[in-house]
């Protein structure tokens, strides 16, 4: 019976937190529209768009609990760059392989990387997200944990749609807000995006305007091209603490190759040029309780950073760099 009373006490609690829940968002959402006609924004796209958003509590409980915050790097990888993930890449390039070595050539980027970054964003295509992306950037705007960003990409938004940038029709995506094949957020559109097979209108889940918009991001961002991402390596003991990164945030004491040679059991089956800046991460630490300090360790380079510029994820870089060196070997 004392059970019964509780589940009922539960039941109601989080209806009554919904129903105030969806309170505050309604007069968030009021003020949020006049500041997006403030803003420049059309009344008409903003009316048309904002007026059907809706507090969605799942994307609260889904910005709480991502993959990059509670898996270790181990599983994390694996996950990301099985066999059966390589065969779909592969797949993809065989149909595509025209458009996609085009692309490669004029923006000097690696197919295997934007294989990579596709597959491990939506499967090559086939995971895109069905969440109206409207409701999902509302609801993380109006959320407090992150709310300037959210905001911002919402009014981003908007303003793509006022300006005939993409269709409002066929705003589905992810829960937070990115969209299409490369999974870019509103602000990552407004700056990278091209509509590279010239009919007017950037389309993300087709395989030109999207790798090339990709391809274009990374190459703008400053991706090297035959330039190396990581390496695993053994650490030593005596490696002062201070040179090891656990936060994607910002990677900090960067040395040349040669200067951490002292550090690392295994530097000589490594083979890296000495004049390299590099650094060290050690992605568990601080994430999976238990942890060890010195494994798994990684060290670093540029380009391994251009990646962290894409998703701030120490595991994230480390499975796409993973899963574009696969692709060397099939392609």
């Amino acid at each position: 019976m004392f059970n019964i009373i509780i589940k009922s006490l539960f039941f109601y609690l989080v209806i009554l937190t919904n129903v105030f829940a969806n309170q505050d968002f309604s007069d968030w959402l009021k003020k949020f529209q006049t500041k997006a006609i403030e803003s420049g924004i059309s009344k008409k796209v903003v009316n048309d768009i904002m007026s059907n958003a809706k507090f969605l509590p799942k994307v609260i409980e889904y910005d709480r609990y991502q993959p990059e915050f509670y898996e270790d790097t181990f599983t994390y990888i694996k996950k990301r760059s099985s066999n059966k993930k390589i065969k779909a890449g592969v797949k993809l390039y065989n149909q595509e392989k025209i458009i996609i070595e085009k692309i490669e050539n004029e923006f000097q980027v690696e197919k295997e990387l934007l294989l990579a970054l596709m597959g491990i964003e939506t499967n090559f295509g086939k995971y895109l997200g069905k969440m109206d992306i409207v409701s999902s950037l509302a609801t993380l705007s109006y959320d407090e944990r992150r709310s300037a960003f959210f905001t911002e990409e919402l009014l981003i938004l908007l303003k793509l749609v006022d300006n005939n940038i993409i269709n409002k029709d066929i705003l589905y995506g992810s829960w937070a807000g990115a969209f299409g094949n490369f999974q870019f957020m509103p602000r990552t559109i407004r700056n990278y995006a091209i509509d590279y097979n010239k009919n007017k209108t950037i389309e993300l889940k087709d395989t030109e305007d999207s790798f090339a918009s990709a391809a274009n991001y990374l190459k703008t961002i400053g991706w090297k091209k035959n330039q190396p991402c990581f390496f695993k390596i053994d650490l030593k003991d005596n490696i002062p603490k201070k040179y090891l990164n656990s936060s994607a945030r910002n990677i900090k004491n960067k040395k040349s190759v040669s200067f951490f040679k002292k550090y690392i059991k295994n530097f000589d089956d490594l083979k890296i040029q000495d004049n390299l800046k590099v650094a060290i991460i050690i992605p568990d630490k601080d994430i999976i309780p238990g942890a060890e300090t010195l494994t798994p360790a990684y060290i670093v380079f540029e380009n391994y950073e251009k990646i962290l510029n894409w998703n701030r994820s120490l595991r994230f870089a480390l499975a796409v760099c993973t899963l574009k060196e696969s692709f060397y070997n099939e392609i």
